[in-house]
C-alpha cells in the first residue's frame, strides 16, 4: 500500500498503538522511513486514506509489512519533544511552519543541484556552454535556471501554482533563443536530475519526466514583482554566481514576505566551512580537504542550510544532506546566534568580494574610525550574512556605487535569519530595509549595516553619519 504523507494530514495510527492525532510532514517522514528500516513485522496493519491531499507534496512509501502489538513503538511525546527542540515540529496552527518545512526541503534539494553543477564547472574545462553573460556582464549559468525550476516547481506542487507568486532572479529569454538549444537541453537534463531524487527530500518526483516547454513554464511563472501586499516569494537561485563559477562560496535563498515584511527566509551555503578559520582560506583548499576528510553524519565539514521564521527569536542550521541519504527532521539541525563581541577592535567585518557593488576604500576608512583592526572577510554572496547570524563575524557593511540598485532577492533571506539570531540589519541611517517597494529596496539610505549587536550597530551608523560628507560615493 501507499503511504501518502501530507504536510498536515490527519491520520489514525492504530498500527503503532498511538491516539489519534495530527502530524505535519516531517514526522510522518521520519515515520515512514524508520518503518521501512524494520525488516520483520507480526501482523498486517492498514492506514486509512487521507483525503483532499496533495500526492506530490509528501513522501510515498510502498511497503507490507507485519507489525507485533507487543512493541513498544512509543515515539508520540518523544518524537514531538525532539522535534520541538530543534525548531523544526510545531503545532499545525502555528504561523508559517509548513511553509518552512516545504522552503527548508526545496534549498535543500537546489543546493544538491548546485554541488553536481559546480562540481562540473570546475573539473571539466570544456563546460563554457553553462556560463553565460547578462546584459550587465554578469555571468549566469545552468544551475541558475535549473535552481529557479526546481524551487518552482515544488513550492507549485506543494501549495498549488494559483496560490504561489515568486520573484526570482532568472527570465526565460536567453534559454528561448534560436542558438541556446544546447543550453537549454542542460538545463532540462539538469532538472530532472535534480527531481528524479526529490523522493530523498520527502517530495513526490514528477512522472513522466518534465519536458522542455513544461521546464520553460515553470521558470517564467517567476513574474512577480512583489508589491506591498499579499504573498510572495523571492528567490536568488544563485547569489554570488561569480564565487560559483570559480568554486568558491555562493549561496541558495528563498524567502517568503507578506504584506511587506519578510516572514521566514532559508539559505543554503553549500561551501560554507564548517570551522570558522577557514572561511580566509582559499577556496581550492576547502575542496581539497573535503575530499580527503569526508563527513560523517553527525558532523560535517562544509555546507549547511540555515533558517528562521518571523518572531520565533531563533534560527537554525542544518547540514546538507549527503547523497544516498533520506532527509529525516531535525538532520542534526543546531541553534545558531550571533556572536557576543561588540569591541570594534575584535569585530570581524565582511564586505563583497565584487568592488563593482561596492566601495572598499570607503568601509576601510570606516572600519579604522571606529577602531576595527582586523583585515576585511571578502566574501561572496548572502554567506556574509550566514556568517553573522552563526556568529563567525560580527559586521558586514556596503555602500554601493551611485546608480546600484539593490534588489530584494540578494538580502531578504538573510536580512531575516540575523535578525532572529539575535543581529540588527538596517540601512545607513538605522532604518529597517523596505521590500515592500518592488524589486528594489527603494529608499535606502546610503547603505546596509548588519551587525551581531545594536551596541555595534550604533557605532558603525554614527562613524557613517560622520565620514559620509568626505566620501565620493
Amino acid at each position: 500500500m501507499s503511504l501518502f504523507c501530507s504536510t498536515f494530514g490527519t491520520i489514525i495510527p492504530r498500527f503503532l498503538g498511538l491516539q489519534t492525532t495530527t502530524y505535519d510532514v516531517s514526522t510522518l517522514f521520519t515515520l515512514t522511513h524508520v518503518l521501512e528500516s524494520r525488516s520483520t513485522f507480526i501482523s498486517h496493519y492498514k492506514l486509512p486514506h487521507t483525503h483532499n491531499v496533495k500526492s506530490h507534496i509528501g513522501f510515498v512509501s510502498k511497503f507490507d509489512h507485519t507489525f507485533s502489538s507487543s512493541s513498544s513503538f512509543v515515539m508520540e511525546e518523544e518524537e514531538e519533544d525532539k522535534q520541538k527542540k530543534f525548531g523544526l515540529f510545531c503545532d499545525p496552527e502555528e504561523e508559517y511552519i509548513k511553509e518552512l518545512d516545504v522552503a527548508v526541503r526545496a534549498v535543500q534539494m537546489a543546493c544538491s543541484l548546485c554541488q553536481r553543477v559546480q562540481d562540473t564547472l570546475i573539473s571539466n574545462t570544456r563546460t563554457n556552454h553553462q556560463v553565460h553573460s547578462k546584459d550587465d556582464n554578469s555571468p549566469v549559468t545552468v544551475a541558475d535556471w535549473s535552481v529557479q525550476a526546481v524551487v518552482s516547481w515544488v513550492l507549485s506542487e506543494c501549495f498549488g501554482s494559483e496560490n504561489v507568486s515568486i520573484v526570482a532572479e532568472e527570465d526565460v529569454q536567453t534559454l528561448s533563443k534560436a542558438n541556446a538549444s544546447g543550453l537549454l537541453e542542460a538545463v532540462v537534463e539538469t532538472v530532472n536530475e535534480c527531481l528524479a531524487e526529490a523522493p530523498r527530500f520527502g517530495v513526490q518526483k514528477p512522472i513522466p519526466a518534465l519536458g522542455t516547454s513544461e521546464v520553460l513554464e515553470i521558470i517564467s511563472r517567476c513574474n512577480s514583482i512583489g508589491g506591498p501586499t499579499g504573498r510572495f516569494w523571492v528567490l536568488d537561485p544563485v547569489d554570488g554566481t561569480l564565487g560559483f563559477v570559480r568554486g568558491d562560496q555562493y549561496a541558495v535563498a528563498l524567502a517568503l514576505i507578506e504584506d511587506g515584511e519578510v516572514v521566514l527566509g532559508v539559505l543554503g551555503c553549500p561551501n560554507y566551512p564548517m570551522r570558522k578559520e577557514w572561511l580566509s582560506y582559499h577556496h581550492r583548499y576547502h575542496r581539497i580537504i573535503s575530499k580527503l576528510t569526508p563527513p560523517t553524519s553527525e558532523t560535517w565539514n562544509k555546507g549547511c542550510v540555515l533558517y528562521a521564521k518571523r518572531g520565533s527569536r531563533e534560527a537554525w542550521m542544518q547540514p546538507l544532506l549527503q547523497a544516498n541519504k533520506m532527509f529525516v527532521w531535525p538532520n542534526h539541525a543546531k541553534r545558531v546566534s550571533v556572536s557576543s563581541i561588540d569591541n570594534p577592535a575584535l569585530a570581524t567585518f565582511c564586505e563583497p568580494v565584487e568592488k563593482a557593488n561596492s566601495s572598499h576604500s570607503f568601509t576601510a576608512g570606516l572600519a579604522h574610525s571606529v577602531g576595527l583592526r582586523k583585515q576585511p572577510l571578502r566574501v561572496y554572496s548572502m554567506v556574509k550574512y550566514a556568517a553573522i547570524a552563526r556568529g563567525d563575524a560580527e559586521l558586514f557593511m556596503k555602500f554601493a556605487r551611485a546608480g546600484y540598485k539593490e534588489k530584494i532577492w540578494d538580502h531578504a533571506a538573510g536580512v531575516i535569519i540575523i535578525q532572529e539570531a539575535g543581529g540588527v540589519v538596517t540601512d545607513a541611517g538605522g532604518r529597517p530595509l523596505d521590500f515592500s517597494k518592488g524589486l528594489y529596496l527603494k529608499g535606502l539610505d546610503r547603505g546596509i549595516v548588519a551587525c551581531s549587536g545594536a551596541t555595534l550597530h550604533g557605532k558603525i551608523i554614527d562613524a557613517v553619519d560622520a565620514s559620509w560628507g568626505s566620501s565620493s560615493l
